[in-house]
């Protein structure tokens, strides 16, 4: 059998891409890397990229987060949910306070949150809240920052929050949805190679190719740690261990036969 390097036959291409949707095939991956790659690429793509989102709000006139405010057609909780899906590109990596400020009879989206030069709203047609009557206010303090991945408010219990500030369950990657899916393909005379198809969803603040592209050169930082283990051959010791068992034998044997005549001798 003639050994080469598994990745010879690997290639990639683009098969469709817009702003924040990207479809990528890799071909050629020997028997088993397609599951292997797809898993790992999925989950660090979900995991390990870096992003922005809303972390805290502080409504005024709302003592917790149960608190129904007048004029206000959703309750804390509702309005607390609908920030979670504001999406963020933060040029920065201090977190950034916003503020929001509506009045009247009308519909509140994410267009309404004055923001600064360094943060842009990536989903400004958002809806946030619905005021029902003319004197209806509506003032959020938004927290804005940087992290990885999911951020649960539980794990950020031991943070200090000031008074009135209603922490928010953060998704920071900028990678929304990732599925792939895997096939045969020949290559040569075998019929079992993958053909590794995933498909890659951003919310605009990266491309998909860029997510992939970041997601690849994380994992192969870390494989590469790996590869700097200290590498030990034990072929002598093994050769060693494989002759024992006959020197044994042969010294069995040796005996054996020094002691024959002495037993002939005692028969007579």
């Amino acid at each position: 059998m003639e050994y080469f390097h598994l990745s010879s036959t690997v290639s990639i291409r683009t098969a469709s891409e817009d702003a924040r949707r990207g479809v990528f095939e890799i071909d050629g991956l020997y028997a088993g890397y397609g599951l292997t790659m797809g898993n790992a690429l999925r989950r660090a793509l979900l995991s390990s990229l870096p992003g922005a989102a809303v972390t805290y709000i502080k409504v005024r006139n709302a003592q917790h987060e149960f608190t129904t405010l007048p004029g206000v057609k959703e309750d804390i909780v509702e309005l607390t949910l609908n920030f979670k899906k504001l999406r963020f590109r933060l040029h920065i990596d201090e977190p950034q306070t916003l503020l929001l400020k509506a009045k009247g009879e009308r519909v509140v989206t994410a267009a309404d949150i004055k923001t600064n030069a360094q943060v842009e709203i990536m989903n400004p047609g958002e809806v946030l809240a619905t005021l029902t009557a003319k004197n209806a206010e509506l003032d959020v303090e938004v927290t804005v920052e940087r992290g990885l991945g999911y951020s649960a408010v539980e794990s950020r219990k031991a943070e200090k929050i000031g008074i009135g500030m209603i922490a928010v369950d953060a998704f920071f990657s900028p990678v929304t949805r990732v599925n792939y899916a895997i096939e045969n393909m020949r290559v040569g005379e075998r019929t079992d190679y993958n053909r590794l198809r995933i498909e890659v969803e951003t919310d605009g603040t990266v491309s998909p190719s860029a997510a992939l592209h970041k997601t690849a050169s994380i994992l192969k930082d870390h494989f590469e740690k790996a590869f700097a283990v200290e590498v030990r051959e034990f072929g002598a010791v093994g050769q060693k261990a494989a002759a024992a068992p006959k020197k044994r034998a042969a010294r069995t044997a040796k005996k054996a036969k020094a002691e024959q005549p002495e037993a002939e001798a005692t028969a007579e």
